[in-house]
């Protein structure tokens, strides 16, 4: 799978497509997925251009990959499902399911936020 910079998280990164955001910083952008698999279901995608997990290993340095998952902690605390519990999903791959060719990270919990 290339990158394809068409693809919907690349629009919404460079505001083409409107998103409501529930967190940001230097590394990602996070906002509820539009067709939601638990109460809570949000996206957490990173800014740069990585088609999947394997490319962000290959391409990006520590302290992406640690700001990025730092990220991702955030986003499940601003949820409150620390304690209640979360699923972390990463799709590598049309294989796997990926549809979107941009690293993204799905956080479900079956909390209600």
């Amino acid at each position: 799978m290339a990158y394809d910079n068409q693809n919907v998280f690349a629009k919404i990164l460079r505001g083409e497509i409107p998103t409501n955001k529930i967190y940001e910083d230097e590394y990602v952008i996070s906002f509820y997925d539009i067709h939601p698999k638990a109460p809570t279901h949000v996206l957490v995608v990173p800014k740069n251009a990585y088609v999947d997990f394997n490319d962000l290993i290959q391409k990006a340095d520590a302290t992406e990959i640690d700001g990025i998952f730092n990220a991702v902690h955030n986003v499940a605390k601003q949820l409150d499902v620390i304690d209640a519990g979360y699923r972390l999903l990463m799709n590598v791959g049309s294989g796997a399911g990926q549809e979107v060719p941009h690293l993204h990270i799905h956080i479900l919990s079956n909390k209600k936020n």
